[in-house]
């Protein structure tokens, strides 16, 4: 709970919410309490504004045509890669690729680089903390090629165990691919350190953003990641839309994920040769307008500057585990110590995670329970399913108190 010390909030969370239109719902009769953003957040009317302005008066296919409104649809798609970009410290906007999320953008690395760059008895090397988006693919290259997986160890805090991933990379290691922030537990990974240590063993490096692009500052040239995949709606963005940052010589070297329309450069009965970064990976017709509004969550974050931001969910996250933490019949998992993002995931005891979720839901609070897509994680810490708590720019702590308060009505009615 650093940062929030360092950096006080420059921004009324109270002013923000009137961008949100949707917060102004009633559900069973009670103002909404959306707790619920790391499954996905909000929109503000800036891009809720942007998809309907497109719609209105941009509409047409992009890079396919001379008139007016194509012409103008491929400058603002062009223009979202170039905030994308920027957003991640990418020099060049054409390493952007966008996908439909990050899943896609991690299905792609496995597809167009790991089919053709892995061998029988490579070693890809992930986290036990890993959504299954980044652990379902390397299953599928080890059953497709024979690769071998390996998983680096979570301790009880909740932290990495980097002794042991150190010594899980080898000679063999090809690929490092890792989860900046922990959907579950929160927790943040030293993602920089864990790079130099997959170079200096000649391994490349895939960095699962989803959790953090929305919450932290993201720079991968500090990193030093050669892959960086990102969700648009855990960022304000619309569903369906995220992007893939790579390496502009390592995308050059891969062959296509898919195959069609706009990534060729041309076509022969006899062969197909393909268009220049970042088409190559965008075959058919794209969420046009689903970019361009991402690309106005992009310039709201900017606006409010992602370091703010992070300061800000840290002083909720302090305030819900002081809370949460009042309760001996709370469990609070993985919150050892380190920095977080604002995740937090617990059971109450003697009442199932669902009941807990459904109480809440009467008193117009969204949080999530079940397994969030971390099967093996929760395994290991000893449990199928959890309540799960997380936070956003336009959350207070009068809300997360509220929270509190239904909890405790759950433990009353069930417990």
């Amino acid at each position: 709970m650093e940062r929030a010390a360092q950096n006080k909030t420059v921004f009324d969370p109270l002013k923000l919410r009137e961008d949100f239109p949707i917060l102004r719902r009633r559900v069973h009769g009670k103002p909404l309490v959306y707790l619920d953003n790391a499954a996905t957040t909000q929109k503000p009317n800036a891009v809720i504004d942007a998809l309907k302005n497109y719609y209105e008066t941009h509409n047409a296919n992009i890079h396919r045509g001379v008139h007016t409104l194509s012409y103008e649809s491929t400058l603002m798609y062009e223009e979202a890669h170039e905030k994308a970009a920027r957003l991640i410290g990418a020099p060049d906007w054409r390493s952007i690729v966008f996908t439909r999320n990050a899943t896609e953008s991690i299905n792609l690395v496995a597809y167009a680089w790991g089919l053709r760059n892995l061998k029988k008895n490579d070693e890809v090397l992930i986290t036990l903390m890993e959504h299954h988006s980044n652990i379902v693919p390397w299953q599928m290259l080890r059953d497709r090629i024979g690769i071998r997986l390996n998983y680096v160890r979570v301790g009880r805090g909740g932290e990495l165990d980097l002794d042991g991933l150190r010594g899980l990379i080898t000679e063999r290691t090809r690929l490092v691919s890792v989860v900046h922030a922990s959907n579950v537990l929160g927790t943040i990974n030293p993602v920089k350190l864990i790079a130099d240590a997959a170079h200096k063993a000649g391994a490349l490096v895939l960095v699962d953003a989803a959790q953090s692009v929305p919450h932290l500052p993201v720079d991968v040239i500090d990193i030093g990641c050669d892959f960086l995949a990102a969700s648009g709606h855990k960022m304000m963005g619309p569903t369906g839309t995220g992007f893939l940052y790579g390496k502009p010589e390592l995308l050059e070297s891969m062959d296509p994920f898919l195959y069609g329309g706009d990534m060729i450069e041309k076509v022969t009965m006899e062969r197909s040769t393909w268009n220049e970064l970042p088409w190559k990976f965008e075959a058919g017709t794209p969420d046009i307008g689903g970019a361009i509004a991402l690309g106005a969550a992009v310039d709201y974050i900017t606006a409010l500057g992602p370091e703010n931001v992070a300061a800000y969910e840290d002083e909720l996250l302090g305030h819900a585990l002081g809370r949460l933490s009042e309760h001996e019949w709370i469990k609070i998992y993985g919150h050892g110590g380190g920095e977080r993002v604002g995740v937090i995931s617990f059971n109450v005891e003697g009442v199932h995670p669902h009941d807990v979720a459904g109480v809440l839901d009467e008193e117009g609070i969204a949080v999530r329970s079940g397994h969030h897509c971390a099967q093996p994680l929760m395994a290991d810490l000893g449990m199928d399913y959890a309540v799960r708590m997380s936070f956003y720019l336009y959350n207070t702590k009068e809300e997360i108190d509220l929270a509190v308060e239904a909890i405790k009505k759950a433990k009353r009615i069930f417990g």
